[in-house]
C-alpha cells in the first residue's frame, strides 16, 4: 500500500550533548554529528516527496548554556551554511530561517540572508531552520507587526501572515532522545500536528528511523478536532 507522505515535518533535534556524553566525548562532538544526520535526512525527505522540513537548532533559552557551547553551535552553523551551498542548488533545496535576528553574530546573519537569497527559487524542498527561535518569542512579534491590522477582521488565517513565515503547518512533529515536551516550538503552527517521539538520539537519526516515523504517521486518523464519519 503507498504510504501517506506528510507535506511537512518537524523536527526537535534533541540527544546530541547525551550522544557525544556516551563516547566521553565533548559535547560540540554531538553537534557536529547532528549536522551530518540533518543532511542524510534532508536528502531522504526529498527522496519520499516531503516538501517542507523544519528542525530546531537553536532556542532563544540556548543562549543560557555555556559561552563555549554557544560560540560553536554558532560556528558549526556559520560552517554548515557554507559547505552546505553548492548541496543545496544542485539538490534544489530552498533554505530559511525562521527566528529573531538579535545576538547573532554579524558574518552568520549575512551568511544566512545571503544563501536564502540564492535559494528563493529552489522548489524541491524547503529546509527552514529554527534558529534563535521560540514559539513565543514568535507570537509576541507577530503582535508587534500587528499595529497597523484590521484587529476587527483578525482571524487564525490572517494572523499568521505576521509569523516569521508563511509555510503550511506540520503534518508530523519528530522529537528524538525520548523526551515528551515541546520546549517552545512552533507553539502556533503544531495545532494540530501528530506528534512522534523515538528514543533514538539524533545523530543516530537515520533513514530507517525516519520511516519508523513515516509509519506511525500513516496510522494516525487526523480529523483536525471534527468527528470520523462511520
Amino acid at each position: 500500500m503507498e504510504k501517506n507522505i506528510p507535506n511537512h515535518v518537524a523536527i526537535i533535534m534533541d540527544g546530541n550533548g547525551r550522544w557525544a556524553k556516551k563516547r566521553g566525548l565533548a559535547r560540540s562532538f554531538g553537534h557536529m554529528e547532528g549536522a551530518k544526520s540533518l543532511r542524510k535526512a534532508l536528502e531522504y525527505f526529498i527522496e519520499i516527496g516531503v516538501k517542507y522540513l523544519t528542525v530546531y537548532a537553536f532556542s532563544t533559552e540556548n543562549w543560557n548554556r555555556s559561552e563555549d557551547e554557544v560560540s560553536t553551535l554558532m560556528n558549526l552553523f556559520l560552517k554548515y551554511i557554507k559547505s552546505e551551498r553548492k548541496n543545496m542548488m544542485k539538490n534544489g533545496i530552498r533554505f530559511y530561517v525562521s527566528g529573531r535576528k538579535n545576538n547573532i553574530p554579524k558574518n552568520l546573519s549575512e551568511e544566512i540572508d545571503r544563501l536564502q537569497e540564492d535559494t528563493k527559487t529552489n522548489n524541491k524542498i524547503t529546509l527552514n531552520i529554527a534558529f534563535n527561535y521560540g514559539g513565543r518569542a514568535e507570537i509576541i512579534d507577530a503582535i508587534k507587526k500587528m499595529s497597523n491590522a484590521d484587529i476587527e477582521n483578525l482571524d487564525e488565517n490572517n494572523f499568521s501572515q505576521f509569523l516569521y513565515n508563511d509555510f503550511p503547518d506540520p503534518d508530523l512533529v519528530i522529537r528524538t532522545s525520548g523526551e515528551f515536551r515541546i520546549s517552545n516550538f512552533l507553539l502556533w503552527q503544531i495545532a494540530y500536528s501528530e506528534f512522534y517521539v523515538t528514543d533514538t538520539l539524533w545523530p543516530d537519526f537515520d533513514k530507517t528511523e525516519i520511516d519508523k516515523a513515516i509509519d506511525s504517521y500513516n496510522k494516525r486518523d487526523r480529523r483536525f478536532g471534527g468527528v470520523k464519519n462511520v
